[in-house]
């Protein structure tokens, strides 16, 4: 299903099940209790989008502490991904989404005639709807902070 705007505070995000960089399956409702923080990102080993996965990566006790889990995606292959995920260490799944259904279903902005993934991260609350939306091109590291700030809060 692609929605013309993106989900909205208190919208229960779409289920959606995708292929990690180790080509397992990811389910969506496997994580059922837990807050997600789901990053739709551009592409893997460009600067920006680097810096911003390793920024997700050397704040993963952090997100843990607040019982987050990250999940990056973007329209890259299962192989893509298992390099770039082996180069740069990276604790977390990035999800291979080839034709763009679970960014368009999310509403979640394209760049390049929608060929692209923008860079936007919801963040949901354990039952799986939205509580924050963070959308932000120039800043990819922003998007750690924000979240974070945002799961502390709701946790205090």
């Amino acid at each position: 299903m692609t929605r013309n705007k993106p989900l909205v505070i208190g919208e229960a995000i779409p289920q959606f099940e995708l292929q990690d960089q180790h080509g397992q399956n990811f389910s969506s409702e496997s994580f059922k209790g837990k807050p997600l923080v789901i990053f739709f990102y551009p592409k893997d080993h460009t600067p920006g989008c680097t810096a911003q996965a390793c920024s997700f990566r050397d704040h993963e006790s952090e997100f843990a502490s607040v019982g987050a889990q990250v999940i990056g995606i973007n329209n890259g292959s299962v192989k893509e991904h298992n390099g770039f995920s082996e180069k740069y260490k990276l604790n977390f799944p990035i999800l291979s989404d080839p034709n763009h259904r679970v960014r368009k279903s999310f509403g979640a902005p394209g760049l390049l005639f929608n060929m692209v993934a923008d860079r936007i991260t919801f963040v949901t609350d354990a039952d799986h709807k939205v509580a924050y939306i963070f959308k932000s091109m120039t800043k990819a590291t922003d998007h750690i902070d924000e979240s974070l700030n945002f799961l502390k809060n709701l946790n205090s």
